[in-house]
């Protein structure tokens, strides 16, 4: 009964001491089972919190207005611009005003194609991808007649939003992007049924160095 009651006693002394008395105000920091020195700057970094305040600044606040003049990263566009649908609700033919259509734009195409449209719908866009390896599902190719009558805004509204399996790209492209993404699909639609007369003297001598 003896031990019973020592090791009650032991075990009140080390939950007070760990603890400390329920209440009390303590006068030094608590003990610190994980101390700062042994792992500097991960438990107390020198950060400022949401709406507290800060003398550095000469109104006293940790969050700072907008700059004058600043403007958004992502350029606005109009409403039918960015979902590929006209005022009436039925999708776009063509591009919008605001987007030039040029080397530039193809080139921007190419790029964001290779990365976020290749692995699933191949580089000729037949829906021979890398994933067709791995299990993926069939992966309808840009060059069968329902895609090449697709009008420009519901392949661009397609990217926006996704369709079936294929999920949104919104978050990755920004506006001017899907609409390049866009071109370079009909770029290699076209290059798909592309014969030899359709290409300028000008351009057949330039692409062979022929001066």
């Amino acid at each position: 009964m003896r031990n019973v009651y020592l090791v009650t006693a032991f075990l009140v002394v080390l939950t007070v001491s760990l603890l400390g008395f329920r209440g009390r105000i303590f006068t030094k920091p608590p003990m610190d089972v994980f101390p700062e020195w042994a792992f500097p700057g991960m438990k107390r970094q020198p950060k400022y919190e949401p709406q507290t305040t800060s003398a550095f600044f000469a109104d006293g606040r940790v969050d700072r207005p907008i700059p004058a003049r600043t403007v958004s990263r992502e350029p606005l566009r109009a409403e039918d611009e960015s979902s590929g649908k006209a005022a009436d609700g039925a999708f776009i033919s063509g591009f919008p005003a605001s987007v030039p259509v040029d080397a530039g734009l193809m080139r921007k195409g190419q790029e964001r194609y290779a990365i976020y449209c290749q692995p699933c719908h191949g580089a000729l866009g037949d829906g021979n991808g890398i994933t067709k390896q791995y299990g993926m599902g069939i992966t309808p190719t840009y060059h069968d007649d329902r895609l090449r009558k697709m009008s420009e805004g519901e392949i661009y509204n397609t990217i926006t939003h996704g369709k079936n399996t294929m999920l949104p790209y919104a978050d990755k492209l920004l506006p001017d992007e899907r609409w390049a993404v866009v071109l370079y699909v009909r770029a290699l639609q076209r290059a798909q049924t592309g014969k030899a007369a359709d290409v300028s003297d000008a351009s057949a001598k330039q692409t062979l160095g022929i001066q």
